[in-house]
């Protein structure tokens, strides 16, 4: 019987020959990363030595990486203090991979990862985040634990009871009409399958239409895996993949690729015909509550926002950009724009994005997760309405349970904050 990429991918790192589906495995990491909530680890870290007479030192400090991105710069004593703890623990400890507040170095985590090249096909790579899944898109087993998990991690360099997840196969052939993005598949495919369709499973993407897509849009597809239920997405490694790893993110080392193989047992198969997609619109409070936006659109919108781990990248930016050129956000709208780290921020204002935006009424704020987390920079009024290029649009998730958001592609974003209200990018004059 064959293996699913994962069953793969966990055979390798276990030196086994096979893994089943349902086994229980101690899985070495590759790489385990955290952002603020660091400073959460540390405590649990510091409290496993706490009665053993030993130094309470990491497994390998070339093995983690943290990055501040949640609330940057600190909005209060509190955060300021945890980061100073968090430094304080880096420099202790000898940890390379630390992204601090800096026009240089810093960003949202889950592209830090990537375009710095500390993620790599066949890695088994742990975040306390739920987004860490948006690293399947370069080949690694990707996802998200609790800070108790990760002290435990730091520890020991493993992850212990780990089950070998069934897998759902998602085969996307057909092209993508224009002003269709991969965004705009994900939320399809979310609605699909529901919130929970995807629990304790991995989601494997396959076809023409992902072997066609860049590696930015890989990653907006894994990234929101986890909104199905998913435990990681996945896309097994190919030429884009070396491309980008090689061009864009400077790894000049052997890479492992390796395939499902061709007899792989799928818990389900999902085909989409990529060609028939038009926008998507997740409707407020759930992100599988998916509609076409020709349902949606015409309605009326306070603020928007571009950016986040999802779709904050360049050529996010350049969508919007290349919409709001020459022209202004409506009068009576708010456009938040921050893009994903600040290497996407320079070269954005290098090819002149930034000032198109900024020239359209738009605010550039620093790459960060402030306004799709809700709890720094961007909150929403009683009553307000967003529309996000953000992954999740629950109740108060934009810092107000009194305010709706949708989420949305970066071209459904910007031909909207022309008009005002939800708008078709197909009809953008």
């Amino acid at each position: 019987m064959g293996m699913t990429y994962i069953q793969k991918l966990l055979a390798r790192a276990c030196k086994r020959d096979e893994v089943l589906v349902g086994d229980i495995l101690e899985l070495p990491v590759h790489l385990a990363m955290s952002h603020e909530n660091a400073a959460l680890v540390i405590n649990q870290f510091q409290e496993i030595f706490r009665d053993t007479g030993q130094e309470a030192r990491v497994w390998d400090p070339d093995r983690i990486a943290i990055i501040f991105d949640h609330r940057v710069p600190a909005e209060s004593s509190k955060t300021a203090t945890n980061h100073k703890k968090t430094r304080e623990f880096v420099a202790a400890q000898g940890i390379g991979k630390f992204h601090d507040i800096r026009g240089d170095v810093g960003g949202i985590c889950h592209q830090i990862l990537p375009e710095n090249g500390y993620v790599r096909p066949g890695q088994v790579l742990l975040g306390t985040d739920s987004h860490t899944t948006t690293h399947g898109a370069l080949g690694a087993f990707a996802f998200g634990i609790g800070a108790t998990e990760m002290a435990a991690v730091w520890a020991l360099g493993s992850i212990l009871n780990v089950e070998v997840p069934g897998t759902i196969k998602v085969v996307v052939n057909g092209e993508l009409p224009p002003a269709v993005y991969a965004k705009d598949l994900i939320l399809h495919l979310v609605g699909l399958l529901s919130a929970e369709g995807a629990n304790f499973r991995v989601i494997e993407f396959h076809g023409d239409t992902i072997r066609d897509l860049s590696t930015s849009g890989r990653l907006v597809l894994c990234d929101m895996s986890v909104e199905a239920g998913a435990t990681a997405g996945v896309v097994p490694p190919d030429e884009e993949t070396c491309r980008y790893l090689r061009d864009e993110a400077g790894v000049a080392d052997e890479l492992d690729l390796f395939a499902a193989d061709p007899d792989a047992v799928y818990d389900r198969v999902v085909e989409i015909d990529a060609s028939q997609l038009e926008p998507q619109i997740a409707c407020p409070h759930t992100v599988d509550n998916v509609k076409p936006i020709a349902e949606v659109k015409g309605k009326k919108i306070n603020q928007i926002v571009v950016g986040s781990c999802t779709n904050g990248r360049l050529d996010d930016l350049e969508v919007a950009a290349g919409i709001l050129k020459g022209k202004r956000v409506t009068a009576d709208m708010r456009m938040i724009v921050f893009p994903a780290s600040w290497r996407i921020y320079r070269d954005a204002l290098r090819l002149g994005y930034g000032s198109d935006l900024i020239e359209a009424g738009a605010v550039v704020c620093n790459p960060g997760c402030g306004p799709c987390l809700g709890i720094h920079q961007g909150a929403l009024g009683d009553g307000e309405t967003a529309l996000a290029t953000t992954n999740r649009n629950f109740k108060g998730r934009m810092g107000n349970p009194g305010a709706e958001v949708f989420l949305c592609s970066a071209a459904v974003a910007a031909a909207s904050a022309l008009t005002g209200v939800i708008s078709d990018p197909r009809e953008e004059n």
